[in-house]
């Protein structure tokens, strides 16, 4: 077997819809891939099990999955016993499905193995045009990070081994993400969205639901998600 010569990245990876474009995106840009996943006490761990089998399906050259008890810590409807807003009412206000910090603890466990692999580049699927209103998605909050990364780590002071978080998602559309998902050969029906399913079928009424469906419907997609319940 021929050594893998390609540039290595790591990817955060959840399994949904946007991590799994963003793992598209980078295998077509050449990328040896290493995906990360986390059990973080979030109630929604059916996508623990789409990730590992989308990992599997596009033969990625490591699957990582590290366990994080943010449920200790609670404050968010996706790890404590909080309910999940259904058909909410877009105000402005943080969402209570917001997780106090997780993109930058899920970023400095992604730079943390980055460096033990020799990775320079990080990819992550936050979107700062049809999100939920999450500060860790913008890319004010990508920029300082970055910066704080490589002032913060031996790979980010060797000027040959500069980190570089890598947003290609950022900009774009819910529906857009999933046009350029659909060109690479995305199988969104095997991706998971939903913060409160039903075993396997997506609530269809939680704010995530509601952009994923509206994505597909302004893409001109038929949607191949199985929700539960669809107002």
């Amino acid at each position: 077997m021929k050594p893998d010569t390609r540039q290595k990245a790591v990817i955060l990876f959840s399994g949904g819809l946007d991590s799994s474009t963003v793992l598209a995106i980078a295998q077509k840009e050449g990328y040896s891939c290493y995906c990360l996943s986390f059990q973080y006490g979030q109630k929604q761990t059916v996508e623990l099990e789409k990730a590992r089998q989308a990992a599997i399906a596009n033969k990625v050259s490591s699957h990582l999955v590290l366990n994080l008890d943010l449920d200790k810590i609670g404050g968010s409807a996706l790890t404590d016993d909080i309910e999940v807003p259904k058909n909410r009412e877009e105000d402005g206000s943080i969402p209570i499905t917001y997780v106090p910090a997780r993109n930058i603890i899920f970023l400095s466990h992604a730079i943390a193995w980055a460096e033990v692999l020799g990775a320079k580049n990080i990819f992550i699927g936050v979107n700062a045009v049809d999100y939920s209103g999450y500060p860790d998605c913008r890319p004010e909050f990508l920029d300082a990070f970055s910066r704080m990364a490589n002032l913060g780590t031996r790979a980010g002071v060797e000027e040959d081994k500069k980190l570089c978080i890598q947003a290609p998602l950022l900009r774009m559309s819910k529906a857009e993400i999933i046009r350029t998902g659909m060109k690479l050969g995305v199988n969104y029906a095997k991706t998971h969205s939903c913060y409160d399913p039903t075993g396997n079928k997506a609530c269809g009424n939680c704010d995530s639901c509601i952009l994923r469906s509206r994505g597909f419907r302004e893409a001109g997609i038929s949607d191949p998600t199985e929700y539960a319940d669809k107002n």
